[in-house]
């Protein structure tokens, strides 16, 4: 594939469509000129930093024009894309759709599955992906350099494990976010100010995940070793653990890679 390719982003300007085609100007992995979007109202403010952008309605147009396509709209929107990619090599961002799904509805064998997460508007996304046989080598390679412009791409050995990802780190912020609620109510239950609570909380929360990706490892040996100091924190450890969070952390997956995978 030319890295002079010409990518086409149907739903460009909603907020993955939209991060990813930014990103991907920003970082210079693309220019204005090879950028074609498509949305229902052909136009929007998203790219009015880069004029050179192709801003259409009609996704048969930018299939014309593009190398490749990336489908970035809702699972329950793939039924009304209407178009014929001639085994052009097509991108699909959608959650539980899969590789023969996507082919059949839209004309090619040429598919990858990737599924994205909300941190891709900040650039720190994890973004694993899966590509059907008729996929090239150097196909490969640029879908993981259009995908690695908003955070980390990773190729997965089978699409089943897609199923699972998607569960897991497609949620996006939404797990920390529950576990931010959780900690901010018994805080405010403390008699603990809210501004307080909150700054306390997501201080917290943030902090600890950069220390943790700084340090790397195994996420178990933090856990042991402030356990092992045996401190206030160790014994809040202690508790949680014994009252079955892993147990309940686990369930919550299990039920959402069952909606994952359930259309497979």
């Amino acid at each position: 594939m030319s890295q002079n390719a010409v990518i086409g982003i149907i739903g460009g300007h909603g907020w993955m469509g939209r991060a990813l085609g930014l990103s991907l100007l920003e970082q210079g992995v693309v220019s204005a000129g090879q950028l074609v979007v498509s949305s229902r109202s052909g136009s929007g403010d998203a790219y009015r930093d880069w004029p050179d952008v192709r801003c259409v309605k009609d996704n048969r147009e930018l299939v014309a024009l593009a190398d490749v396509i990336v489908l970035s709209v809702r699972p329950q929107d793939l039924a009304s894309v209407d178009i014929e990619a001639h085994d052009k090599l097509v991108i699909s961002l959608l959650a539980m759709a899969s590789l023969q799904a996507i082919s059949r509805q839209v004309g090619s064998r040429r598919v990858v599955r990737a599924m994205p997460n909300a941190a891709a508007e900040i650039r720190r996304a994890y973004f694993p992906w899966y590509a059907s046989q008729q996929v090239s080598d150097a196909d490969r390679q640029l879908v993981q350099a259009l995908l690695a412009s908003c955070g980390k791409a990773r190729e997965l050995p089978a699409e089943r494990d897609l199923d699972y990802l998607t569960a897991l780190s497609g949620a996006g912020p939404a797990y920390p976010a529950l576990l931010a609620q959780s900690m901010r109510e018994h805080a405010r239950q403390m008699g603990i100010a809210d501004d307080i609570a909150r700054e306390a909380v997501m201080q917290t929360l943030v902090g600890g995940s950069l220390l943790l990706e700084r340090l790397g490892g195994d996420p178990s040996d933090m856990v042991e070793r402030l356990i092992a100091y045996d401190g206030t924190t160790a014994q809040g450890l202690r508790t949680m653990i014994d009252e079955g969070i892993g147990q309940a952390i686990h369930r919550g997956l299990d039920a959402a890679h069952q909606a994952a995978s359930g259309s497979r």
